[in-house]
């Protein structure tokens, strides 16, 4: 069966959320008990590099958050939604490979945002993301015309 990036995507922003929600526990068995519901269907090293990533890029990422959403204090944004910006960011931002256009991140973190957040979370993340596509906009840009 082909890996499904959409879900590997998805069980990422679950595995950050559950590991910031239990105060930081071992992040490695959280990955791997989550992987393991859906090993066929996923993408394991795409989902390491993710959650990795972010626990590696954890402050930026967070500085990205705050000053794309200045209104919301990072510990008042729903802690789904920033979960979801947080994998979307690690993709436009700091994915080395590069491998993602941010427009497709931008638009899975939306489709993210509907089923997991609130009715006002697409809306969210689609402004906190295009505020950070416009400000990286010269360095960005090449990888959406692929």
């Amino acid at each position: 069966m082909a890996q499904n990036r959409h879900l590997s995507r998805t069980l990422s922003m679950q595995s950050v959320y559950e590991w910031e929600f239990r105060d930081n526990p071992e992040l490695d068995q959280i990955v791997e008990r989550n992987i393991h519901a859906f090993e066929k269907d996923v993408d394991k090293d795409y989902i390491h590099k993710v959650v990795y990533g972010i626990r590696d890029h954890w402050d930026e990422i967070n500085e990205a958050i705050v000053e794309a959403a200045p209104e919301w204090p990072l510990d008042q944004v729903a802690r789904v939604d920033k979960n979801i910006l947080r994998v979307a960011i690690y993709e436009m931002l700091f994915d080395e490979k590069e491998d993602v256009p941010p427009r497709v991140s931008i638009n899975e973190a939306i489709e993210i945002g509907k089923t997991f957040g609130s009715e006002s979370s697409p809306k969210f993340i689609n402004g906190a993301l295009g505020f950070i596509y416009r400000k990286h906009a010269e360095r960005l840009e090449p990888r959406d015309a692929r």
